[in-house]
């Protein structure tokens, strides 16, 4: 294999197969248990695909979406805080793979207290 493929593995920036973490651990002459932690899925913050589609997401969408809340309800904002969230994986009808994510966070419309400048 790449040996920096390989170096960027062991910096846990890689997913590793079992089996392939198996080969290392003999290599190397270490257990197992000792590669284990290649095997899992990295944190890559905002490079990550998944992370990154996200983002995407929401800066080609979020200004459409902001304005839909105007319209349909009014001066406010979606709560972060009385918020739920949920995510599916499902089989379309042509076998494609689909990701369903769900947003539910209450509405707050803004307060009117205070003096305003008009």
């Amino acid at each position: 294999m790449n040996k920096v493929w390989l170096a960027s593995a062991f910096e846990g920036q890689q997913f590793v197969p079992e089996e392939y973490a198996q080969k290392l651990a003999e290599a190397l002459g270490i257990s197992v248990e000792k590669t284990a932690f290649l095997t899992e899925h990295p944190y890559k913050g905002n490079t990550d695909p998944i992370l990154y589609r996200l983002h995407e997401v929401i800066d080609t969408y979020g200004p459409a979406l902001k304005d839909l809340i105007h319209e349909q309800g009014g001066n406010a904002i979606m709560s972060a805080i009385d918020f739920g969230l949920d995510c599916d994986v499902i089989v379309d009808d042509d076998g494609n793979h689909r990701v369903i994510i769900t947003l539910d966070g209450k509405l707050l419309p803004y307060a009117k207290k205070g003096q305003y400048p008009w």
